[in-house]
């Protein structure tokens, strides 16, 4: 069995779409996609996943575009977003992310507020919502 899942691990290393959109999954996404280096589509969306979106994400340098819409996702966005200089499409709408939305050169070209609409907590550009001075929350926000 280890020599079939070598060959499938290599296998991965040449995918470059991932579509897992609307398979009810459930938990955290998995850190280790993060690994999936040549990947220029990731779609998540309309699935049951919860917790953090992975700080690594940051290093999937190759994406292009990241659907994560429609799930349960919380905390905040990581900084290493807006380190896919290569991304052109972004959707992390409907979900409950909070806190300020990360800057830097890549998330500025994305300004369409519809990106992060449907998430109450997040605040900072492009959104009307501004943040408060310490960026923990925007205002009328209960932690």
């Amino acid at each position: 069995m280890k020599g079939v899942m070598m060959e499938y691990t290599k296998t991965l290393g040449y995918l470059v779409n991932l579509d897992l959109s609307s398979n009810h999954l459930v938990g955290d996404i998995p850190p280790e996609l993060t690994n999936l280096t040549g990947l220029i589509g990731l779609n998540m969306s309309n699935n049951h996943l919860g917790g953090r979106i992975p700080r690594k994400i940051g290093d999937m340098q190759s994406l292009e575009s990241l659907d994560l819409s429609s799930n349960n996702l919380s905390e905040t966005i990581p900084e290493s977003l807006s380190k896919l200089t290569s991304l052109s499409h972004l959707n992390l709408s409907n979900n409950d992310l909070s806190r300020r939305i990360p800057t830097g050169p890549q998330l500025q070209t994305l300004n369409n507020p519809s990106i992060y609409e449907s998430n109450p907590g997040l605040c900072g550009d492009p959104l009307l919502k501004k943040c408060r001075i310490n960026y923990e929350t925007p205002p009328n926000v209960e932690k």
